[in-house]
């Protein structure tokens, strides 16, 4: 009896000590409980994000839903039904609307896709299928077809490159130019 009673003795210590090495303190294991690998970490709907600066407002971003992937090796946040973005400068408003957008933390990269059309405070307008914005360089480009808007003329074109406020824009390729007279 005591040689039964020494082995249960035994095999319970060993499954204690094994129970107790096995476990570790790993906080994101913990936090990504019933998180598949391919599923966001959360989701936003009807967003309505208002910027605001020194009191003022610079930015009004909104969107029917945003799916957070910040959970990924390389993060990304997805605005699956759009995006309208309102960027105020000096009082004067300008306007970015996409079907589609995509967020990449690690680059500080935005991908905008599907009836992109950004409309400046001066009524420059551009209408793209693809655009993407370097928010580090404030810079907007794509080799994708465009059309440029600018003053009377409007630029079809292969490719655009731009800073975010229009002042050296240039349409790359181009196809056609049309002068309105008004």
């Amino acid at each position: 009896m005591v040689i039964c009673n020494s082995y249960q003795q035994l095999f319970a210590i060993g499954l204690f000590l094994i129970m107790l090495t096995s476990c570790t303190n790993n906080l994101k294991d913990v936090q990504n409980i019933g998180i598949s690998d391919n599923e966001p970490i959360g989701v936003a709907e009807n967003i309505n994000l208002k910027y605001t600066d020194s009191g003022k407002v610079k930015a009004i971003l909104k969107s029917p839903k945003m799916y957070d992937y910040s959970n990924m090796k390389f993060a990304y946040n997805e605005f699956t039904d759009g995006v309208n973005l309102e960027l105020f400068e000096d009082g004067k408003k300008s306007v970015v609307i996409s079907d589609y957008a995509i967020i990449y933390n690690k680059t500080n990269i935005i991908d905008l896709q599907g009836n992109v059309k950004i409309t400046t405070h001066s009524n420059d307008t551009l209408f793209a299928e693809q655009l993407y914005y370097d928010q580090e360089k404030n810079w907007l480009f794509t080799n994708k077809p465009v059309t440029f808007r600018t003053g009377q003329d409007i630029i079809n074109g292969n490719g655009f490159d731009s800073n975010s406020k229009f002042t050296n824009a240039e349409v790359l390729e181009i196809t056609g130019l049309i002068t309105v007279d008004e």
